[in-house]
């Protein structure tokens, strides 16, 4: 509970400090406060209430001793700092906030995973694929960045949303991803990470509800999460795409997700969460995995890949590739990407599918087990050691 209840905490404290940095400090001690006094004298009734009320107390306290900030006691240390803020919502202010033009994009994402999204300094970096030191350093630049300028925590003027709503989607996108696939632990998914982005996602919708880009970035969020009561088997192990029973994905999500798609794609102006959501739409309206249309996917993935230049979207295209024109040319078309990616898990674990599919089992099963010791998901790990295992069982 405390985990979900943090970034809305930080998000009233900051929009009444203005100062992310104090904010954090003042949040970490409303948090040591409660995970103390809660297993004693109960969970208060609001507990969101309290954490702010505290929080802001705490805030308070440190600002007695900095002259200076005096004048700002009032506004903080108020018991009523329970309200959103003024026609908006706090953790969207705070999201914004956080993806400050005074940043850089990569900066900006970092910080506002880590204070809106709440992963841990070690998730960041494994998303952005650096050293957690280093993340650690970005963040504390960032934060030092924000603390020098002018109100930087206030809802953007309509001619500031484009800077801005790049980066606030990348972040949306990389914090979905997170919780629908965990890149630490032993659990298969975080449903509170995804069902936050998604909240948020809906939230910024509800402000831009004409952009096509938010709007395919919410409908590839729920075609994917429909598929979330499959993804698992009874013991909570990974089951691949075409492993699932179809019949336990989310129809109404599937359908939500179809009409949002269609409607930006509408709009004529194209963007990456808009083909991404089109490929997730491909999936989910598949009655399984052998109808699955792969070459209107390849050409989808076409698109996406001279849009964005991504590696890992190549990737995904190589399995298309594999699917219309056979394994040997998936293959081929993944070999271009070794000095882009190196031994990173997803390429050796995508080769190995293909390999077996071309029929060479061994080398298949060399490649998922290299794959299984680079994942840092313990889910991942178990599921493709099973694959490995399964290779190599004598033929009966």
């Amino acid at each position: 509970m405390l985990r979900t209840l943090a970034p809305r905490v930080l998000a009233v404290l900051v929009r009444r400090s203005g100062d992310l940095a104090d904010a954090h400090d003042a949040l970490q001690d409303a948090l040591l406060a409660a995970a103390t006094q809660w297993p004693v004298d109960g969970v208060p009734d609001n507990p969101h209430g309290w954490l702010v009320v505290v929080g802001g107390r705490r805030l308070v306290d440190a600002w007695r001793a900095q002259e200076s900030r005096r004048r700002r006691e009032e506004l903080v240390a108020s018991p009523e700092a329970v309200e959103d803020a003024p026609g908006g919502d706090d953790s969207l202010l705070l999201l914004f906030g956080c993806c400050h033009p005074a940043l850089s994009p990569a900066s900006a994402i970092a910080l506002t995973l880590r204070s809106v999204g709440g992963l841990t300094t070690a998730e960041i970096a494994r998303a952005f694929l650096v050293p957690e030191a280093t993340m650690a350093q970005r963040l504390s630049r960032a934060r030092r960045i924000l603390r020098d300028l002018d109100e930087p925590f206030r809802m953007p003027s309509p001619d500031e949303y484009a800077d801005r709503l790049r980066a606030v989607l990348h972040v949306l996108y990389l914090m979905f991803n997170e919780g629908y696939a965990s890149t630490s632990g032993s659990s298969v998914a975080r449903a509170d990470l995804s069902g936050e982005a998604q909240r948020l996602t809906r939230a910024l919708r509800s402000s831009l509800p004409d952009d096509p880009e938010v709007t395919g970035l919410l409908a590839l969020m729920l075609l994917t999460d429909a598929r979330r009561p499959a993804r698992t088997g009874p013991d909570g192990e990974l089951v691949a795409l075409d492993s699932q029973d179809r019949s336990r994905w989310d129809a109404g999500m599937i359908a939500e997700g179809v009409g949002l798609v269609e409607t930006a794609l509408a709009r004529g102006a194209v963007g990456e969460y808009q083909l991404q959501a089109a490929i997730a739409a491909v999936h989910d309206e598949a009655p399984s995995a052998d109808d699955t249309d792969w070459p209107q996917l390849l050409a989808l993935y076409g698109l996406l890949e001279r849009m964005t230049g991504n590696p890992m979207v190549t990737l995904n295209r190589a399995v298309a590739v594999a699917m219309v024109h056979g394994a040997r040319a998936g293959l081929a078309l993944l070999d271009t990407l070794d000095p882009v990616l190196g031994t990173h898990h997803r390429l050796l674990a995508v080769r190995g599918h293909l390999l077996e599919r071309a029929g060479d089992a061994e080398s298949a099963a060399e490649q998922l087990l290299a794959a299984s010791r680079r994942t840092t998901s313990t889910a991942e790990r178990n599921y493709l050691l099973l694959q490995v295992t399964r290779l190599r069982q004598p033929a009966s």
